[in-house]
């Protein structure tokens, strides 16, 4: 059988002689920060990708300054036999199910937390998920598996504290001008969450700077004359793939600015999953803080609003 892939790999021979403490703890932690594995000791084997040589390196030359004595070797695998074994020693299986034990007690204890610590955990979950993945050199079923029980684990959230969650509709996303949607009243489901917040932000900064916001105990209960967002049958929701953050950019061609776009592609991330965006998890615990902190949905606009020009400002393109 052929494996393919990887034939190459990198083979690390590290000694620190007379070495205790400090020196040795260093090198074992950026080692396992790697996910090498361990061959016996002081030998340790990784796949020959120009990310990890680099970082063997310089691991090396720490080992060299030291006194210590160092080899960075390049090995190919004699057969699919070998190669097979030599994977195996990077074989995942085992934390992904411990991950997806804590998924499953993470879900049991749902309906007994509050929506911040939920949202907490869930958080804690997704670091382990990804502090597996960066060493998951061979990704497999088993990854798929659990980032599947993640993203039920996210959507039992939504369930269990924002019931009213919009259905995506499946239409043509209309361009509109935005000289016909000024000072206009716009309605949306109370206690504010990523997609909301970001696009009553983008309503107020980019499309209506004269806006007045309602925000609705039920859906239901949305002014005549007022354009909804984000709630099934709203002037303004999910279409297709696309979240009504998204909907709103393209409905006013904004989607050209791709600093909007940047921010667009974190609100997606965190209301419907798809792509990490290394800025989500701090956008996330900020927006959970202030959520804590406002008696309403006023006060937590005003308070995210600077949250969002910051990041705003930091997407936007250098200049030429």
């Amino acid at each position: 059988m052929n494996v393919g892939g990887d034939s190459c790999w990198l083979l690390f021979i590290a000694s620190l002689p007379g070495q205790t403490g400090t020196p040795r703890i260093r090198l074992w932690r950026s080692l396992k920060g790697l996910g090498a594995a361990v061959v016996r000791d002081g030998v340790h084997l990784l796949p020959a990708r120009e990310p990890l040589r680099k970082a063997l390196e310089k691991q090396a030359q720490e080992v060299l300054d030291l006194g210590g004595t160092a080899y960075l070797l390049d090995v190919k695998t004699r057969s699919d036999v070998e190669e097979q074994a030599f994977r195996a020693l990077f074989d995942r299986s085992e934390d992904y199910t411990e991950l997806a034990k804590d998924v499953a007690r993470f879900r049991s204890k749902l309906t007994q937390w509050s929506e911040p610590q939920a949202r907490r955990a869930l958080k804690s979950l997704r670091r382990d998920f990804n502090n597996v993945g960066a060493n998951d050199y061979f990704p497999g079923a088993a990854m798929d598996k659990t980032r599947q029980a993640l993203q039920e684990a996210e959507m039992m959230i939504l369930q269990c504290f924002a019931p009213n969650e919009p259905r995506s509709a499946q239409r043509e996303i209309e361009r509109l001008d935005k000289a016909d949607y000024q000072a206009r009243v716009w309605a949306t489901r109370r206690r504010l969450w990523v997609d909301r917040l970001a696009s009553a932000w983008l309503i107020r900064s980019f499309i209506d700077p004269g806006a007045r916001f309602v925000w609705l105990a039920n859906p239901a209960d949305c002014p005549s004359d007022a354009l909804g967002f984000d709630f099934d049958g709203a002037a303004f929701t999910h279409v297709g793939d696309r979240v009504t953050f998204e909907v709103l950019l393209t409905s006013f061609a904004l989607e050209s600015d791709p600093a909007l776009v940047r921010v667009a592609d974190l609100v997606h991330h965190l209301d419907v999953g798809g792509r990490p965006i290394p800025e989500a998890a701090g956008f996330e615990t900020i927006l959970t803080g202030a959520r804590e902190r406002c008696t309403d949905d006023d006060c937590l606009l005003t308070e995210m609003t600077p949250v969002l020009d910051c990041l705003y400002t930091a997407f936007a393109p250098a200049p030429a």
